[in-house]
């Protein structure tokens, strides 16, 4: 599609090392990557299959049969959540048109959840609850509005994956049958500082260039914790009435679109580092010890606006590092203002947090003497209490 194939050099890394980001905000789509009595394509240098799918003629549209696997949440991490089509998996059916938008649909017994997007907006419909979750998308500066980027070229892509190659191990690309198609699979690991993520596998269409399949795998796990996978696919025009759909009108609208930087939220206060400097700009005590659970502090930053500053710490480097948000209690907001009734309760030290703990991370939240706490990191979760019991 245009995203896919549009990608500067800068953004296929974010292709390959982000993947489950990607398939969410692309609405890319899969297909199962391993034997399916089809075609498999002739081999080729992983550098040239990129090319090859980047420069592949633009389908008029996508329509696929697919499969969604959620295996991130163990039992218990989340509460009253098991019925949700998008928390338990479910199999479904996407369309993709060549405009930049496109629907996907997932049918389990609780109700359907549903994605729709185009170029301003991302909406999330679950059904289970009810629910709309609007994004508003990053509009694009006038330089960018209606200009088309090439492709990246073959030696930049050799570069890139040179460079890649430093700080991760890249596979070769695996001719592969792809539900009848003839498809090539890439895996990608991280060779350190990868925190709990084990690998991420991707595979495109050999002829279109279209993503066919994402799935990432925690570490020691053979069974992916996440994948997008399509069981049937078929390229041709793409009608609007199966894109352009809305939820249901009595539906509940959760907005989770971040709010416009003020006059005096722009770069002046983001540059505003270092512990002493940003201590100085805020009116409650920082909890930023020199070393959390064994990871050096790299970095603290002044972040939000004058009327409700935040402290952003970050610990260790690249997937495996832990980062803090911290912010003065809101009191007209009851507390940190989060939703937690969803979360398990823990109890770090006479306080009690809410903990969500994924096979690929562990996030808590928690409010200490004035001070509310985001914790986040790619640990499993006592490692991650551990850290929350540090901070004071």
């Amino acid at each position: 599609m245009k995203l896919f194939r549009q990608l500067s050099t800068r953004r296929l890394v974010l292709l390959v090392a982000s993947i489950a980001v990607m398939a969410a905000a692309a609405g890319t789509i899969a297909v199962t990557a391993f034997g399916g009595g089809g075609p498999t394509p002739p081999p080729k240098p992983l550098a040239q299959a990129i090319h090859d799918a980047l420069t592949a003629p633009e389908p008029q549209g996508i329509t696929a049969r697919i499969k969604f696997t959620n295996n991130l949440f163990p039992s218990g991490a989340l509460l009253g959540q098991a019925g949700s089509a998008l928390m338990s998996g479910a199999s479904g059916r996407v369309w993709i048109t060549n405009d930049g938008r496109g629907r996907l649909e997932l049918q389990s017994d609780a109700g359907d959840a549903q994605i729709t997007w185009n170029s301003t907006h991302l909406n999330v419909y679950d059904a289970s609850s009810n629910t709309d979750y609007r994004l508003t998308l990053p509009a694009q500066s006038a330089s960018e509005t209606g200009k088309t980027k090439s492709p990246p070229t073959l030696d930049e892509i050799t570069s890139f994956l040179t460079q890649l190659g430093q700080h991760a191990s890249v596979s070769d690309a695996q001719p592969s049958d792809v539900a009848g198609q003839a498809a090539y699979t890439v895996s990608i690991s991280p060779k350190h500082d990868g925190g709990l993520l084990g690998s991420a596998q991707l595979a495109w269409d050999a002829v279109q260039g279209v993503p066919l399949r994402v799935a990432i795998y925690a570490q020691g796990d053979s069974s992916p914790v996440l994948e997008l996978k399509a069981t049937g696919i078929s390229y041709g025009p793409v009608s609007s009435s199966d894109v352009d759909v809305s939820p249901p009108a009595g539906a509940k609208v959760v907005d989770l679109t971040p709010p416009k930087s003020g006059a005096d939220n722009g770069s002046k206060r983001s540059d505003v580092t270092g512990l002493d400097a940003v201590q100085k700009a805020v009116s409650f005590h920082i909890a930023a010890p020199d070393s959390l659970v064994g990871l050096p502090r790299q970095a603290v930053r002044l972040v939000g606006g004058s009327d409700h500053p935040g402290v952003l710490v970050v610990y260790g480097e690249g997937l495996g590092a832990v980062v803090v948000f911290e912010h003065a209690v809101d009191t007209s907001a009851n507390g940190n203002g989060m939703q937690t009734g969803a979360l398990p309760p823990v109890s770090l030290d006479g306080v009690t947090g809410h903990e969500l703990a994924t096979q690929l991370g562990t996030v808590i939240l928690f409010d200490r003497t004035g001070v509310s706490y985001v914790l986040a990191g790619s640990m499993p979760p006592a490692a991650a209490e551990a850290a929350a019991r540090a901070l004071k």
